[in-house]
């Protein structure tokens, strides 16, 4: 770890008289509810201070099917990286191919405070900026003292991937598969065995257990096949195609007609390219267009024309005035 960073610059944290502020609590919902945790400026300054000196460092460790959070990685990386591995598991669609997917129960508000700090104390050679992460830790307590991160510190993104960097291994180099993907705290390994994923799960519930004080969630963990259907990251996955889950599909047309704006719409049409969403598209053209045309008079009306080009082409949105 460099010794030259900008966390030593203030005289607060030279001195270690610096004290982590409170919290702006208020609540989202993303669809379901989230308690969101807002620290104040001051604070939020580190916390991007502590991101820019650490992130190039621990971002160099992690494993590169770990998706979340990451500069070059995201959501559609992580789709792509499905379809890449149910391909290889099925020999090209030939074989069966088994998913196991698992999700972490109350992820963020489960993360132990001890636990992250004998991670991070492996790593850190510098006890001032251990001090200063400590500070930032200890600031927040969830379900009990010592325990969870706040949605809403840039330093929580960072840590939890740090965090479950150990289980990322164990996976890789314990178990030994290749073909698995986590985002967050969804994660799923692919394999032609049902049994061999069925006999993985104790496995993987006794190394969060007992290394990192998480529990998955006994509702959210299951094996299907690529060929019925593997729902990940709000996409319904097949071996030749994926399509929107129903959920997200709804939502996303409640909104439209909402807030009947090209800007929503274009939004919502960048989302879309990134599946088989040929039957959407038409739903956009007729949710879409009658709020354009529902606008109030002006002195120039804007007229729009909305054009499908193709069956797997791009829907588009033009202003002819």
């Amino acid at each position: 770890m460099p010794c030259r960073n900008p966390l030593h610059f203030s005289p607060d944290r030279v001195n270690r008289t610096y004290r982590h502020g409170g919290y702006h609590a208020f609540n989202i919902f993303d669809p379901k509810p989230r308690n969101i945790h807002k620290a104040s400026v001051r604070d939020r300054v580190l916390h991007h201070t502590i991101y820019r000196v650490l992130y190039p460092f621990f971002d160099r460790t992690f494993i590169a099917d770990s998706y979340s959070c990451r500069l070059g990685k995201g959501t559609h990386k992580a789709l792509n990286r499905f379809r890449a591995c149910a391909y290889r598991v099925s020999k090209n669609n030939t074989r069966t191919c088994r998913v196991l997917k698992c999700d972490i129960r109350k992820f963020f508000a489960s993360i132990d405070h001890q636990t992250l700090l004998t991670i991070l104390k492996q790593r850190i050679p510098d006890q001032n900026i251990l001090w200063l992460l400590e500070q930032v830790i200890y600031s927040f307590s969830s379900t009990a003292p010592g325990k969870g991160l706040p949605l809403g510190n840039l330093t929580s993104q960072l840590l939890v991937n740090i965090y479950m960097n150990n289980f990322d291994q164990f996976v890789k180099h314990t178990l030994k598969m290749k073909h698995y993907i986590r985002y967050a705290d969804d994660f799923v390994i692919f394999s032609e065995n049902r049994a061999w994923l069925e006999g993985l799960i104790p496995r993987i519930r006794e190394f969060l257990d007992m290394r990192l004080k998480l529990t998955l969630h006994p509702k959210k963990v299951f094996i299907k096949t690529v060929i019925s259907g593997m729902d990940f990251l709000g996409w319904v996955h097949f071996p030749d195609y994926r399509v929107l889950r129903t959920a997200p599909k709804k939502r996303m047309l409640k909104r439209i007609v909402r807030n009947a704006s090209v800007e929503t719409l274009n939004s919502y049409l960048g989302l879309l390219r990134h599946g088989n969403t040929f039957k959407i598209r038409q739903k956009l053209e007729r949710y879409f267009l009658v709020p354009i045309f529902l606008q109030p008079a002006r002195a120039e009306p804007a007229q729009w024309q909305i054009r499908v080009q193709g069956r797997h082409g791009s829907l588009h949105v033009y202003r002819v005035n």
